[in-house]
């Protein structure tokens, strides 16, 4: 079971750059776990947490599915899901 990579399924709106909010999201939870689980409170400089790319595919009639599959993953590789749906929401992405 692989358990380096995370799976999002998010409506972004056409006038957002996709990179944008990727950026926005890599930022935001990099520096809620620097806070949460390596004590830090500022200067998060040279911190990395993410690798530098990113997939991203667009969903249409399939929305369902991928949702069923994205919630079915995250159930079977987090051992603390309530954990793991606080981490989706700290840059206010909505959750599935």
């Amino acid at each position: 079971m692989v358990t380096d990579h995370v799976h999002m399924c998010i409506s972004i709106p056409p006038k957002f750059p996709v990179a944008s909010i990727i950026g926005f999201i890599k930022g935001k939870s990099t520096i809620a776990i620097a806070r949460q689980f390596c004590g830090k409170e500022r200067n998060f400089l040279g911190e990395h947490f993410w690798a530098r790319g990113y997939a991203v595919s667009t969903v249409g009639y399939e929305l369902d599915k991928i949702r069923a599959y994205i919630l079915n993953r995250r159930a079977l590789n987090t051992p603390n899901l309530e954990h793991s749906k606080s981490l989706i929401e700290v840059g206010r992405v909505n959750r599935l």
